[in-house]
């Protein structure tokens, strides 16, 4: 499922973390299985448990406490707990220097209304709702989503254009930076009438920030879609510098 690092690609893949196969994961005979609990289809955890194997499902829910849990259990796991301690403050450290950013910017600013949609080639939009990670990013980074559902789901034109976002982020699961934009407005003209649109505001966003939780990029992430939404305000690089 993880494409990052790019090390990982040098790794046995044993295929996406919700359609795990029992015989590609027992023919690299693991002593255990991590994986979020997203993982599965059961019946295949069940099989490789029965074979012996111990199955370890760690969080995904979108928030710290959950990260920091993850990343103190992966320390035992693997024998490296001091590593794991000094990992997570450091992880914590550059989400408070972004977070002390993000309330400068507001003091200039109020927040700008952001929408997420999550599609395929430019098609079969889903908006992030509440509870998703992607709108926990839009918030965390100075945002404001107007959503009212939770998880991805279909939105209305209605709702769309009542919502009149001022930032619009794409995630697109084949297509990046200004090819994903462009598929997106082609597929769906009616977003031509929002501010977003109209502003120039459209940003690309990697999926694969989005699965399995809290990951290592995220902060990385925050700090791109936090100067996208206040593009007026000194780069958020040199406050971490300093």
């Amino acid at each position: 499922t993880s494409l990052h690092p790019q090390s990982l690609q040098q790794l046995p893949s044993v295929g996406y973390q919700r359609a795990l196969s029992a015989e590609g994961v027992l023919s690299l005979h693991p002593d255990v299985l991590i994986g979020s609990e997203e993982m599965g289809p059961p019946p295949v955890l069940a099989q490789i448990k029965a074979a012996g194997i111990r199955i370890e499902s760690l969080s995904a829910r979108p928030d710290l406490d959950a990260l920091e849990s993850n990343v103190l259990r992966l320390g035992e796991l693997l024998g490296r707990p001091q590593q794991a301690h000094e990992e997570i403050a450091a992880y914590r450290q550059a989400l408070q220097h972004q977070a002390a950013w993000v309330a400068k910017a507001r003091e200039q600013q109020s927040a700008p209304r952001v929408l997420m949609l999550l599609g395929h080639a430019g098609s079969n939009l889903m908006a992030a709702g509440k509870d998703s990670l992607a709108v926990w990013l839009i918030e965390r980074a100075g945002g404001e989503s107007r959503t009212e559902h939770s998880g991805y789901k279909p939105i209305s034109s209605e709702a769309l254009l009542a919502m009149d976002p001022q930032v619009l982020i794409v995630a697109d699961r084949s297509l990046q930076g200004e090819e994903a934009r462009q598929a997106v407005l082609r597929q769906n003209p009616l977003l031509a009438q929002t501010s977003a649109v109209r502003d120039g505001r459209v940003l690309s966003l990697d999926p694969t920030l989005l699965v399995g939780g809290l990951g290592p990029r995220l902060p990385e992430g925050l700090v791109e879609l936090s100067a996208a939404f206040y593009p007026s305000e000194p780069a958020l690089t040199a406050e971490l510098d300093r």
